[in-house]
């Protein structure tokens, strides 16, 4: 009984430690935005010196712009694409999942292969084909792609379909029901777990992208708040790493409580379609 006893606790501070452990990088983070440059080098967590002033001047340090600014053009073009992915990809999949039409299996396997493909492979001739059609420095080339569904989602959605009872739909259709009224009444609100899965990394994919915007948008008008960071560090010649420090922890909020707030839809989602184990 000692011995076991022994054990569980041995287990439990190795467990302990190792958790402080991979712990201290956001604890310091969190500790280094209340610091001034001076003690950014201190392996120390929290500053002896709670400068809360990083926030308040990071907030209004860019030229012209607040990052009210900022965070209100990540809001609208993460949610535009969030709420646009969320229907064309539970749309899509329910094709994939309900309906039976010429070269299925083609289209599936070509879904497939897009989700195979790395994004710089297609970066250059998407970058042309937008510009040709003018949409450089708007946020079109985010939201138009995101009305055609996204292949991993897509494929997500259809994993969790497969498992909803084809039953459901045989009874649907004796009442009158329509196809698109099968998937609108049926099989939405039993997707629940899975869209929420789907809007949470659609969300977290979004308001981080960095890349995107970097290749797309040009007027600092309409950049998002991960541009608004790096111009924050080129538009000072001695940065004040606390601000932006401060300026990078205000921009996880959203996620943050996006994921707490969705926190067992996003569990279940992730169960019960198809990708766990």
């Amino acid at each position: 009984m000692r011995t076991l006893i022994s054990s569980k606790l041995l287990t439990h501070i190795l467990l302990l430690l190792f958790s402080a452990i991979m712990f201290y990088p956001v604890l310091w983070w969190i500790g280094a935005s209340f610091k001034s440059n001076t003690e950014l080098s201190s392996p120390a967590i929290f500053p002896s010196i709670l400068q809360w002033n990083n926030f308040s001047d990071g907030w209004v340090a860019l030229p012209k712009y607040t990052f009210t600014y900022f965070y209100i053009n990540s809001l609208e073009l993460t949610l535009s694409t969030t709420i646009l992915t969320v229907i064309s990809s539970s749309l899509v999949a329910f094709g994939f999942g309900r309906l039976n039409f010429p070269l299925k299996k083609l289209w599936f396997s070509l879904l497939l292969l897009t989700i195979m493909l790395p994004s710089q492979v297609t970066l250059i001739p998407q970058y042309a084909m937008f510009h040709k059609f003018n949409w450089i420095n708007t946020y079109l080339p985010f939201i138009v792609p995101s009305a055609m569904g996204g292949a991993f989602f897509i494929f997500l959605l259809i994993q969790f379909i497969r498992g909803i009872p084809g039953e459901l739909d045989e009874s649907a259709k004796i009442d009158g029901c329509t196809w698109f009224g099968i998937y609108w009444r049926i099989i939405m609100p039993l997707m629940k777990p899975a869209l929420i899965t789907v809007m949470i990394f659609s969300f977290l994919w979004h308001w981080e992208d960095y890349f995107g915007p970097l290749i797309y948008l040009n007027s600092v008008d309409k950049f998002t708040v991960p541009l608004a960071l790096r111009m924050f560090i080129d538009t000072q010649s001695a940065v004040s790493w606390g601000q932006v420090l401060a300026m990078s922890l205000l921009s996880i909020i959203p996620q943050v409580l996006l994921f707490f707030a969705a926190q067992r839809y996003f569990v279940e989602g992730i169960a019960t379609s198809g990708l766990k184990g």
